[in-house]
């Protein structure tokens, strides 16, 4: 980098361009090669934290294109494509879909191909591959495999680190082996396996600091305190569903409504009755919203079509009287999502 800007040092000049928003990146690049090479440094990153202007996005990957993510960025109401992830599993989905770093981190899973002359599904049911993606240089990486091959699985960021736990193996077996990623090492270790594994897939979410596994259809968390120590099992009975984390609180969508579930008591927050028939789709939090997106309509007795969605539905929880709005659908990514996760660049 040199004469960014006439008259401004590089390192001031770094931070004025740090300002501006992330969707216009592209566009900067063409200034010259010196914008182009600032901008796609890891010293902009950096910039943009210490200035102030990091931005919260969300990141999606859905059934349709094949392994393509889409990045939502909610100040400015649109969606922008990634590089087309380069795994060679066909069709990956069951994975692990976290950020840390400024990087979005995309972990095992298996093939969700199926040939439509025979109908066989491809054979990698789960694979131990990690990608990262970097959204200022804007391309993926492959990182350290984890030690186990796992799909369905439970997978969230502590402190920095990433924790997997539970799922399944390449043999269709469910484990309740786990272990932990330093991104900066670039190295996985083991860390205490959960005291117990069920025939289910689970998910991940941090609350209150602590990790907590919950298997579909089991009533007991499985919580851990700190990265070393053993997990305990707690039963808070709390609903079963599709479920989001907003500002520390637990939220589900069970039988038509928006619960904020808590350890002994739930409270409904509003109605969700317009997504009964709606599948497949993914729930999330950023800031004080609920998002759900895409997915699938049908089929049901009356219609056996299958309609895939790229719809985009937010709940505000954060004011006094919680309400539902769309945002821009997904301008490329479509039905079942495979994986949804925020990115902090």
């Amino acid at each position: 980098m040199s004469g960014l800007i006439e008259g401004l040092p590089d390192a001031v000049a770094l931070r004025c361009i740090a300002r501006v928003p992330f969707y216009l990146y592209p566009k900067l690049e063409l200034v010259s090669h010196s914008w182009r090479a600032a901008i796609r440094s890891s010293e902009l990153f950096k910039a943009r934290q210490e200035v102030g202007s990091a931005e919260e996005v969300l990141c999606v990957c859905a059934y349709d294109p094949e392994n393509l993510w889409q990045m939502y960025d909610p100040l400015h109401d649109l969606w922008i494509t990634l590089p087309v992830l380069p795994s060679k599993v066909r069709h990956l989905a069951h994975f692990g879909a976290v950020s840390t770093g400024g990087k979005l981190f995309v972990l095992g899973g298996g093939s969700d191909d199926v040939d439509p002359l025979t109908g066989d599904q491809d054979g990698r049911f789960a694979t131990d591959e990690v990608w990262s993606y970097d959204p200022i240089m804007r391309h993926w990486a492959q990182r350290a495999s984890m030690i186990i091959p796992r799909a369905m699985f439970a997978c969230c960021v502590l402190k920095g680190k990433i924790i997997v736990a539970g799922g399944f193996t390449s043999c269709r077996e469910s484990i309740s082996q786990a272990e932990v990623y330093d991104p900066e090492k670039d190295v996985w270790t083991p860390i205490p396996d959960l005291h117990c594994t069920h025939n289910s897939s689970c998910s991940g979410f941090v609350i209150g600091g602590k990790v907590h596994v919950l298997h579909k259809g089991l009533s007991t968390v499985q919580v851990l305190d700190h990265i070393g120590s053993d997990w305990t099992v707690e039963d808070h009975g709390w609903l079963q569903g599709p479920m989001a984390v907003v500002q520390g609180a637990l939220y589900v969508m069970s039988h038509g409504l928006i619960v904020k579930q808590e350890k002994e008591a739930s409270k409904v927050v509003v109605s969700a009755s317009e997504f009964r028939r709606r599948i497949g789709f993914a729930m999330t939090g950023l800031r004080d919203e609920i998002y759900v997106i895409g997915g699938v309509i049908g089929p049901d007795r009356f219609n056996w079509d299958i309609k895939p969605m790229s719809d985009v539905d937010i709940l505000t929880v954060g004011g006094d009287r919680p309400t539902w709005r769309e945002a821009a659908p997904m301008t490329k990514c479509r039905g079942t999502i495979f994986g949804c996760t925020q990115l902090r660049i």
